[in-house]
């Protein structure tokens, strides 16, 4: 990992609004290497116009960001032989993502990932949340975060681009306790790398675990699948799950199954393997717990596709990942009007585990009145 792209969170932490008095120029803001722009791209459902801010290095190195969802719309950049590409899939414009029910680039609340039996307990009081998913809770309820609109910020960065997207969660939105006023704030720095950030502040104890739903096709050609990819993760451990694909409470060793990405490892290589935890979600669809983690920001993952030559590192704060492999992405129209089959993008979502409100023995997602909720994850874009 370059030291620049874990000190780039550090760097844009500098940034403030746009508008800010005194703050900076226009020039200073919008200069040849780095720039924000935005433009209307349609509406929601409710009729809502939704925005699209598009961060921006001056090397081709491009992040498009909506409003509906706070969803990442794109991600380009170039190949070994310079050619730019688009390297998350999605949709021509807000109507695909409002009809989709796959998460395509989304922005994931109040919880991410899922909550079995979409019930939980604190301080003896127990909650009901919204259940969206066989009788469980899967990324928040419904309708999640994906589907509100969000408040877009321009940022003035001198080192990078960046945009801020705000809401307020309501009390009792989807079942969940308390006003919960959340940020997710997006910045594209030099070296073509993504800083994503969370926070998010409560007045009533309740789970927060937010994250990011982007389907990765580092071949930039959605009609290509990624089982060629090269996936690899400090990852020594797994959470596994029921028929349902709740955690059953138990950390298990990856060492000697095809969970094992400690070593480069193409994602195809055993996706299909006779494994049952495999079976249950029909390849990969798990909480993978980080070798180490503290709390801060770590290189964890990388993912490589010999092909392009293009490689991402995912470093992060959090302390899990959950790896999908796709197995069940199927949009009969995506962008260009070109199908997202199965298996052509997999996601990497950053995360606290799932379900950890009802396992103790999990590292708790509570948050607490007066405490700041603060997340950030690093994705940095290169070629081998």
């Amino acid at each position: 990992m370059k030291s620049m792209t874990l000190l780039a969170g550090v760097a844009c932490a500098l940034c403030v609004p746009y508008a800010a008095q005194g703050a900076c120029d226009k020039q200073t803001c919008d200069s040849q290497s780095m720039n924000v722009s935005v433009k209307p791209w349609g509406t929601a459902p409710d009729g809502s116009p939704v925005e699209l801010y598009t961060l921006s290095n001056g090397t081709g190195f491009s992040v498009s960001v909506a409003t509906y969802g706070a969803t990442v719309v794109s991600i380009v950049a170039p190949d070994k032989n310079g050619k730019l590409a688009d390297l998350v899939l999605g949709f021509d414009d807000p109507s695909g993502y409002a009809a989709c029910s796959s998460y395509q680039g989304a922005g994931i609340g109040r919880y991410g990932n899922r909550i079995g039996g979409s019930s939980f307990t604190i301080d003896g009081t127990t909650y009901h949340v919204t259940a969206n998913e066989n009788g469980n809770s899967l990324h928040g309820g419904k309708p999640g975060y994906d589907k509100v609109m969000w408040k877009g910020e321009k940022l003035c960065c001198k080192d990078c681009a960046g945009v801020k997207m705000t809401r307020l969660s309501p009390d009792g939105e989807n079942g969940y306790p308390g006003n919960l006023e959340v940020s997710m704030t997006f910045r594209v720095t030099a070296d073509n790398s993504l800083v994503i950030s969370y926070e998010a502040r409560t007045d009533k104890a309740t789970p927060v675990n937010l994250t990011h739903h982007m389907y990765y096709n580092l071949s930039g050609d959605p009609k290509k699948d990624i089982l060629g990819n090269v996936l690899t993760m400090d990852a020594d451990r797994i959470t596994p799950v029921n028929a349902q694909l709740i955690p059953t409470g138990q950390v298990t060793s990856v060492e000697g199954t095809p969970f094992d990405f400690r070593k480069p490892t193409t994602v195809g290589a055993r996706v299909d393997d006779a494994d049952a935890q495999l079976k249950l979600g029909g390849g990969y669809d798990h909480n993978f717990v980080f070798t180490s983690s503290d709390g801060t920001l770590k290189k964890q993952i990388e993912l490589f596709d010999p092909e392009s030559g293009r490689a991402m590192e995912i470093s992060t704060t959090e302390p899990a990942v959950q790896f999908y492999s796709g197995n069940a992405l199927n949009e009969p129209t995506g962008k260009n009007g070109i199908p997202l089959a199965r298996r052509h993008g997999l996601c990497l979502e950053t995360q606290h585990y799932p379900d950890s409100p009802n396992h103790p023995n999990f590292p708790s997602t509570i948050l607490q009145p007066g405490k700041l909720y603060s997340s950030v994850t690093v994705l940095h874009f290169f070629v081998k």
